[in-house]
């Protein structure tokens, strides 16, 4: 019997997730490039696939939200920190998708830099906070993550409360630099136009905005899918027919948009696009309890991660809210009252989250520059990750 191999590895949370990091050199040299050895290491660190679904024999909790790798090097691209890949690791299948970024885990990259010594420690202030520039390689673009810095170390306590989050902590400010225009469709609005109309075959035809920023991501409208945007995870997760229904918009979405050239390869593309539906503020109460009061958001979200209603709201799908609210005529705008606005507080299974976007008109094209959320991070745990050496 192979004995086990030992991997360098923290375990941490970035936002709403939660992942595994690992340090470039401390891969084994078969995982250290794009590789089948890199995916089947990642599956059996998280524990899949898991026919129970439950990834029990890993370090997974059984989510989207918790099923994930990072892999970070120090940067090779000028003007930046550190090189930042991110993969979402199937649950049930042994499969792994790179064809996106997770924002909410973005958070933690920079912390985690400075840990690995991947920051100039000439950079690091004794108190303050540093501009860490993060070349996030699923998507080639850049993130800036400004680290609060106390005493020379990085805070990761604090009073920054996240709903989706049980405990407070230190407030990590993210910028996403340029966030359009990314993914494989090419462009922010890939059809040319700010809302389209989706035909399914067997479940119906759909008012949908197709956007790439943050994450390709098909928004449609609650009440066209019969919802009113206040549901929580057990009215859609526990829905077999609504979340197949959910999946065949998904797959025809990503074939309108040129992510995918038939509907059968979305089998394969689980993590991109997202799909989310919105609607105008109506009061409701979050998983927690909490109560969301109308007059305290701009509008309603949820979003599906992975083929399940998020707990809270994917950081990625979090920039394509704000950008899309930006932008006049999009769903989203039309859901948050219309007109043009740098920034939203949406309302999400959890609670709410508010995200920032600059936008402007440039030979009568829609342009963001930067898309600006706030999450916060920490090391919830260090040391080796222990896997056996012939499961790689």
């Amino acid at each position: 019997m192979a004995p086990q191999t030992k991997i360098p590895a923290l375990y941490m949370r970035g936002g709403t997730s939660k992942g595994v990091f690992f340090h470039l050199p401390d891969l084994p040299e078969a995982a250290r490039h794009p590789s089948p050895a890199r995916d089947a290491l990642l599956l059996r660190v998280l524990g899949s696939p898991d026919p129970y679904g439950k990834q029990i024999d890993g370090l997974g909790n059984a989510s989207s939200s918790t099923s994930k790798a990072v892999i970070l090097g120090r940067s090779t691209r000028p003007g930046h920190d550190v090189d930042y890949l991110f993969g979402q690791v199937a649950i049930d299948r042994p499969f792994v998708d790179w064809s996106g970024n997770c924002g909410n885990l973005s958070a933690a990259v920079g912390p985690c830099a400075i840990h690995l010594g991947l920051v100039d420690p000439a950079r690091i202030p004794r108190q303050g906070s540093v501009a860490v520039r993060i070349w996030q390689a699923n998507i080639g673009k850049t993130i800036v993550a400004h680290v609060p810095i106390v005493g020379g170390q990085v805070q990761e306590a604090g009073e920054f409360a996240l709903d989706g989050v049980a405990f407070p902590a230190a407030e990590v400010p993210l910028e996403f630099i340029a966030p359009a225009d990314e993914g494989d469709g090419g462009a922010m609005f890939p059809t040319g136009n700010v809302v389209d109309e989706l035909d399914v075959p067997g479940v119906g035809r759909f008012q949908a905005t197709l956007i790439n920023a943050g994450i390709p991501t098909i928004f449609l409208n609650a009440a066209d899918l019969g919802y009113t945007g206040t549901e929580l995870q057990g009215a859609i997760n526990g829905d077999a027919q609504a979340l197949a229904r959910f999946e065949a918009i998904r797959a025809h979405g990503a074939v309108k948009m040129g992510l995918i050239r038939d509907v059968a390869e979305a089998a394969q593309r689980q993590h991109t696009p997202k799909i989310a539906f919105v609607a105008p503020p109506i009061s409701y109460t979050a998983s927690s309890g909490k109560h969301i009061e109308a007059e305290d958001i701009d509008l309603l979200v949820r979003a599906l991660s992975m083929g399940q209603l998020h707990h809270a709201m994917m950081g990625t799908a979090a920039v394509a809210i704000g950008t899309a609210a930006a932008i006049p005529g999009t769903l989203v705008n039309r859901a948050a009252g219309g007109g043009t606005r740098n920034a939203v507080v949406f309302g999400h299974p959890s609670g709410t989250l508010r995200v920032g976007a600059e936008a402007a008109q440039v030979g009568g094209q829609w342009q963001v520059t930067k898309a600006l959320m706030s999450r916060s991070a920490r090391i919830l745990m260090e040391g080796w990750v222990r896997v056996p050496a012939d499961s790689f």
